[in-house]
Parts: structure tokens; sequence; C-alpha cells
């Protein structure tokens, strides 16, 4: 099964630990290559599937070495798009420690796939043989062009017979490109465009609130306090609006400080079930993440863990998939970069109860 994610990758610019940007320029920064939908393509590989990624870079050898950077860890980049405009998009990222947040600096104004139009992606070629479509609220907040490429996308892809998820990621700090228009208000103009071609959404603990209105009661996320029982309620409205979607998967973050989180999610079907992971006895009890090196990307590799599972015989049912997908995030917190470099083995010995971190010789 060919699972095909669209959207945009920059390099990821990191001062070395837990430095400031200011305590590490003038000098030197960790360059790699990043973004959201790459991520999940990059993980689904790594898991032993099949990820195709597209998107538009430069023609300069920046862009090449980010290209092989994608090649190298097996992902299909054959449908990339070269042009002679635009850029290559950055972000500048502080690691928080303790009390001090994570810190992201955009500088991508003007990338090549802000500036690319959507017939430019040849879409019946991009879905002759995908499976599975995955994007994100991301790639729509770049620009108006962007916005339509992600809209052509998923309708090509449903009619291609692609099952297409969506992961929501609200970014606060895009969504500028219509004057006059908030962000939220833009992002939810947008994205309810977009989620009828949709069958299964992806979202974290406030997505749902911020992008659709829908709130889960007695929650209270910038404190890290979540009513995790709330949350089927959220999944049942965003299926009552929007009939055509099958699953909601949420993920569940309880941010005690940057480096201890409490880590699970829920998977909600079509049907009215719900199923939670991890659990402990039967009863929901996230992963306690005490020392976290790096939580980019978290959200990125649970989409990917799940698209993953669901595409797996094996793997496939709603208790099993969200186990899958949870672990496999809960892992990614653990690797320093957004890309997750776990392998299924790995996760699934996660699934059964190798929480010690004990040397494997």
């Amino acid at each position: 099964m060919k699972v095909v994610t669209f959207g945009e990758i920059m390099g990821r610019l990191v001062p070395h630990g837990f430095l400031r940007l200011r305590q590490a320029l003038p000098g030197q920064l960790d360059v790699t290559f990043a973004g959201a939908e790459a991520n999940v393509a990059a993980s689904i590989a790594m898991f032993g599937g099949e990820s195709k990624f597209v998107t538009a870079l430069p023609n300069n050898p920046i862009a090449d070495a980010c290209v092989a950077s994608l090649a190298s860890v097996s992902i299909d980049t054959s449908d990339i798009v070269r042009t002679d405009s635009g850029r290559l998009g950055l972000y500048f990222l502080e690691t928080g420690a303790n009390q001090r947040p994570s810190k992201v600096i955009y500088d991508r104004d003007g990338s090549a796939i802000s500036t690319t139009p959507s017939a430019s992606y040849g879409w019946n070629e991009v879905f002759s043989d995908c499976d599975w479509f995955h994007t994100t609220g991301i790639t729509p907040a770049i620009s108006e062009a962007a916005a339509q490429a992600t809209l052509d996308a998923v309708r090509r892809a449903q009619e291609a017979g692609c099952r297409v998820s969506c992961d929501l990621n609200f970014r606060q700090k895009l969504w500028r490109w219509r004057e006059g228009q908030g962000a939220q208000s833009l992002a939810e103009e947008t994205l309810r465009s977009i989620l009828p071609f949709v069958d299964i959404i992806i979202a974290n603990e406030e997505d749902c609130e911020t992008v659709l209105g829908i709130r889960a009661d007695e929650t209270d996320v910038e404190s890290g306090e979540l009513s995790i029982d709330r949350y089927p309620a959220v999944a049942a409205e965003v299926v009552s609006q929007f009939p055509n979607v099958e699953m909601v998967a949420i993920t569940l973050r309880e941010s005690i400080s940057a480096s201890h989180n409490n880590w699970g999610a829920m998977l909600y079907t079509s049907t009215g079930e719900s199923f939670f992971a991890p659990l402990t006895n039967g009863k929901y009890a996230p992963f306690p993440i005490r020392q976290i090196v790096d939580r980019v990307g978290a959200g990125d590799s649970f989409a990917a863990g799940l698209i993953y599972s669901l595409l797996t015989k094996e793997l496939s049912t709603p208790e099993v998939a969200i186990r899958f997908a949870t672990a496999a995030s809960c892992l990614a917190h653990s690797m320093v970069g957004d890309l997750n470099y776990s392998t299924r083995a790995e996760v699934e010995a996660l699934m059964g109860g190798s929480t010690s971190g004990r040397v494997v010789r």
C-alpha cells in the first residue's frame, strides 16, 4: 500500500542542546530538513511501508540536498516539482526545558510551494498508484495558492479511490494570506471546504476548538489539565458536521512542563465507539514522558503510526491501531529532530509493555 503526502519541507536550524539563539549566534546551528507531511512519509517508510512525498522546491544545491535526504530514508521523491521561482523555507527552533517552552521562528515567506499553482503537480500521475493520501492544515495556511492546491489534491485523491486523512495542525503564526481576516477565521473557512473530502481527521487536544469551534468542556489546555472523558463528544460533533468522516483521532498531551508531558490519544469511529491508549488494567493511563528530548514532530509520528497500522491487516482494528500510533509517537519524544527513527518492532515492544529503557544486547 502506497501512502502519498503533500506539503512543505523546510530547513530546520537548531542551536546545540538547550541554547537560545542569542546564545548560539554568531556560531553553529544544526541543519536538517523537516515538514509535517514529509515527517509522516519518513516514519511510514521506516516502519516498512511505501511512501511518496509531493512538494515544490527551488532548483538549487540546497534543495538537491533536501531531496537526497528524503530519498535516504526510502521516500519516493519522483513527483517533487522543481521550479526556478521561490526558495526553500526555513524554521529556527529553540528547544525548551522545564518551565521554558520551545519556540519556533518561521522564515518561509516566498517559498516555492507558496507560489506554485496546483496544476503544476500533475495530480493524475501522483495518485495513479496511491492507496492513502495525507495532508495537514499547515499546507493551506502557507498561501492562497497552497490552499487551492490542497483542496484540489483531496478532491483528486478521493476521485482516485484513495483514503484521505488530514491533520488539522493549526498554526497561529501562519494563516496571513487574506488581508483583513484573522488567522482562526481564515483557517476555519478554508478547512471546512477541505474536510468534506476527508475520511480520517487527526487533531491535537485543542485543534477542534481552535479550527472548528468544538470545545471539550472542563478542559484547560494551557494548564495541561484535560478532561479526557469529554473528547468522545468532541469527535462525535465533528462526525455530525462532516458525515463523510469515518474516524477522528485526537492526541492528548498534558504539559506539566516543557520537559515533562503525559501522552496518550483517542480514536473515535463513526459507529460511535471510542478507543483510548495507552491502557493499564483496562483504564486510560497516559505515557509519563519525564525527560523529553525533542517534541517537535511527535504529532506527525502519531499520524504516521495511525496510517501505517490502519493499512496493515494485523494492526488495523481501531483498538490496536490507536495503541500502535500512540506508542510510536511516545518513542518520537526520545529522538533529536522531527523524524521518528523508530522501527515497527520497537513500537510493538513498547505496546507490549517494554518501558524500562534497558539496554538491548
